[in-house]
């Protein structure tokens, strides 16, 4: 398992038809540090414009990676260190990710994960290593000024929020499971 956010650019290959994209290969993402045995697929509509979604996490024994991209409109993707006594705790780093682009980014274990639509009706669709256990359904304010995203919502749109991610506890008031394993934060591109 890797500790880093990976940013993973997919290789298009187009004619005149349109294109072709391998998204997920487990020997090439393996290659790429991506370690994680992926055991179920999500996917998600957002309709309004600035519908936001997150800060999101489960709690071990049921963590989970998860590997995300947009398969239609525009996303702004956020991965938030979330492990204790991490350098970079509460640090964040984030990345658009579209239709258009293709660009997945990988969130590790130890982070938490959200994302803002930038385009109504986006689909988002996410692998993640563990299946889903309401008990270890974890969460931290997506506006926690000790965090501080840039969340780039449009000018005059509020957050669209659900009633869950109104209410998240702040980062302060977290009391983190998650163990710090040398790694800094980091997000790389491959």
């Amino acid at each position: 398992m890797s500790s880093k956010v990976i940013l993973v650019r997919s290789k298009r290959f187009g004619d005149e038809r349109g294109w072709f994209s391998e998204t997920y290969n487990e020997k090439t993402f393996f290659e790429r540090g991506i370690r994680d045995r992926f055991v179920q697929d999500n996917h998600s509509l957002s309709v309004p414009v600035g519908t936001l979604r997150g800060l999101h996490f489960q709690t071990p024994p049921f963590a989970q990676a998860k590997l995300v991209r947009c398969i239609r409109g525009r996303i702004f993707d956020v991965a938030v260190d979330i492990r204790r006594a991490s350098p970079t705790f509460g640090r964040w780093v984030g990345a658009e990710l579209s239709a258009e682009n293709g660009n997945q980014l990988y969130v590790p274990v130890g982070f938490a994960h959200g994302f803002v639509t930038l385009e109504p009706s986006t689909e988002v669709t996410y692998k993640v290593s563990n299946v889903y256990s309401p008990e270890n359904d974890g969460g931290v304010r997506w506006n926690d000024t000790q965090i501080g995203v840039n969340w780039p919502l449009p000018q005059d749109v509020a957050p669209t929020l659900s009633a869950k991610d109104e209410r998240q506890p702040l980062l302060r008031d977290f009391d983190s499971p998650f163990e710090y394993d040398g790694i800094p934060l980091e997000m790389i591109e491959v």
